[in-house]
């Protein structure tokens, strides 16, 4: 059995060394001074993304190399999670410095133990490019993608071995559960969680106390407490990234869920396309218990709390509670017709709470660090921070966190580093597939539950998607309607037949062969599918169609009325042609598999139309750039 004095005694032992990476770094400039001669710790991201580039190949070679050199006694080489820069990948920080290394290859671990390491002298050409300017270099902190992020539910990853279940409790880990379990009652949990607002960061953003004291007030014999780690979304890997860098900030806070609720069995349901997340809480669990964090008699009360795992296989309608809750129980996971509330009725008919990985990694700090400091994050309505999967036509893509009511603008253009190739901003799109998308009108907009719901759109799990110039909105809402539509459990007809006539519309318009009463149709269907639907995806399954046609109607015009795609995206109506950049090479016409091309040698070459197929090939054997598409 732990006590409180046991936690205290290992944060003591533990913390110098976490220490080491929190300290404000020292700037240094190559050339200035060497490196002075102390604990320097090696942090490399065990992130998926990092993971897929050889970031464990890595780590075991510079643990290796650092071996061969007899550095290892000052070197200590860490595994952590996601850094969040996942377009710099595989990424290396140095500290106590804070010298961030990106891109780093195998073949760059010698270089960087004997010119770094070995010689002090920084490897610049690894450097991330906006931590080395104009010659001076810039800690890890300071590089604007991290300088104006607010990190919460992210606080622990990239900071601490999620391995190392010592390293979370030199951060105060498990401090707040010893402090709910034995000098709080359960009702004064659930007042202290209804206090900071915290609302639920799947999406519906409902209050997180009130959620708990549905369950608490409920009388049963049994309780339940389930974490949704389905994360469905295409591009989403906020709740994975939670997981694989600091597993342990979920476990305690379902353990903290389960006291106030009166639950002693705790499920996390995860994906099994997850496997580093599947491993890492896995090793949690287990030395949560062999330290009596979980299980019999926590903390010396009568309070039990076990957690297991199950794995989905991968069903975007497990996100959906009471589907999830059918797959725990061994059916198809399925949407149940809501008769009564899960808090009251869920997992085998018993008071259950269900909240997602973010949601559950606000637990803990809240308790920490008390209610006042976290409602002065955000806004009033919406306090604290939502993380989010920052994607598509942006330079920065990864996992950002930043404070409710941060405009959509500040996202892109500051933490995200704008559109490459300056190409012009088009729309951002939020929520998943269930999302809508935004325009460059709305920009401004701050980022919390009520103003994207006011533009149509939703937070959702938190995946932002980012769109420029040569994307065709009517193609990313045939996109997101295909996805839907392949993961529509089928349960209920509106959501089942309804998305697939609204794909089949899509897709005659996008090839050319939609009708002005095609977009009436797709209006009526909406509406049809998102009041009639059974469950929250069907319900918002028509949400992508219903923003861009009201965002982007002209786009949708063009492609009826005039044959014509705006973003030049839609294969069947784009039209090839020959620029007067033409030099007459012929390779044109060489490679074109329809025969199409005409021309004389050093003349300007004509693209027959009607017979051109729309292959492409001449744009990209063309030395001159001549061809080009609209």
């Amino acid at each position: 059995m732990i006590t409180i004095e046991d936690l205290n005694k290992i944060k003591e032992e533990t913390l110098a060394n976490i220490k080491l990476r929190q300290e404000e770094q020292k700037e240094i400039a190559d050339g200035q001074k060497d490196m002075e001669l102390h604990p320097t710790h090696v942090l490399v991201c065990g992130g998926t993304g990092c993971h897929s580039s050889d970031g464990d190949k890595i780590r075991e070679l510079l643990a290796k190399k650092v071996k061969e050199k007899g550095l290892d006694k000052d070197i200590k080489i860490v595994l952590t999670g996601c850094f969040g820069l996942c377009e710099a990948g595989p990424n290396i920080v140095v500290y106590p410095e804070g010298i961030f290394y990106s891109h780093v290859k195998l073949e760059d671990v010698d270089e960087i133990v004997e010119e770094h390491f070995q010689k002090g002298h920084i490897v610049k050409r690894l450097l991330f490019k906006e931590s080395y300017v104009d010659g001076a270099i810039k800690p890890v902190s300071e590089v604007n993608f991290y300088k104006k992020q607010t990190r919460v539910a992210l606080r622990n990853c990239g900071l601490v071995n999620p391995e190392d279940i010592n390293e979370y409790i030199a951060l105060d880990g498990y401090q707040a559960l010893a402090k709910a379990v034995t000098e709080m009652t359960q009702q004064e949990v659930i007042d202290l969680v209804k206090a900071s607002n915290l609302r639920g960061r799947g999406g519906a953003g409902f209050p997180t106390g009130r959620k708990w004291e549905s369950a608490f007030e409920y009388p049963s014999d049994q309780k339940y407490v389930i974490c949704n780690a389905d994360e469905g979304d295409p591009g989403a890997f906020m709740d994975r990234s939670i997981l694989e860098g600091d597993p342990h900030s979920v476990l305690e806070a379902m353990a903290i869920c389960g006291y106030a609720i009166g639950a002693d069995q705790g499920y996390i349901y995860v994906r099994a396309e997850y496997p580093i997340a599947v491993h890492r809480l896995e090793i949690a669990i287990e030395q949560a218990k062999e330290k009596g964090l979980l299980g019999k008699n926590i903390f010396g009360t009568d309070f039990n709390f076990d957690i297991e795992l199950r794995l989905g296989a991968g069903a975007f309608v497990c996100g959906e509670g009471t589907a999830l809750m059918e797959s725990i129980e061994g059916r198809r996971g399925m949407p149940r017709t809501k008769i009564h509330r899960t808090a009251h009725k869920g997992l085998w008919g018993k008071p259950t709470i269900i909240n997602n990985v973010e949601t559950f990694a606000n637990v803990p700090v809240i308790f920490q660090r008390g209610v006042d400091w976290f409602r002065s994050i955000g806004t009033k309505d919406s306090p604290g921070t939502k993380v989010f999967a920052l994607g598509g036509k942006v330079k920065n893509t990864g996992l950002i966190e930043i404070p409710m009511g941060v405009t959509l603008r500040d996202i892109i253009f500051d933490i995200g580093g704008g559109i490459p190739n300056d190409k012009k901003f088009k729309a951002i799109q939020t929520g998943g597939p269930s999302g809508g998308c935004i325009p460059e009108e709305h920009l401004d907009t701050p980022v919390d539950f009520e103003s994207l719901a006011e533009l149509g759109s939703i937070m959702g799990s938190g995946g932002m998607v980012v769109m420029d110039e040569d994307n065709c909105m009517v193609d990313i809402a045939r996109f997101f309607l295909d996805f839907t539509v392949e993961e529509s459990c089928g349960k209920c007809v509106p959501c089942r037949e309804g998305t697939k006539r609204m794909l089949e519309i899509l897709e005659r318009i996008t090839e050319g062969e939609g009708t002005p009463e095609d977009i009436e149709t797709l209006e009526s269907l909406s509406e049809t599918i998102t009041v009639a639907s059974l469950c929250g995806l069907g319900q918002t399954a028509a949400n992508p169609v219903i923003s861009t046609l009201k965002y982007f109607r002209d786009e949708y015009e063009a492609h009826v009325n005039e044959k014509k795609c705006p973003g030049g995206t839609c294969q069947s109506l784009l039209e090839y042609f020959i620029t007067e950049d033409c030099i007459g090479c012929t390779k044109c016409a060489r490679n074109c598999p329809a025969s199409c091309i005409s021309g004389k040698v050093k003349e300007r070459h004509v693209i027959d139309t009607e017979k051109c197929i729309k292959c492409g090939t001449c744009m990209e054997v063309c030395p001159t750039g001549a061809v080009i598409k609209k």
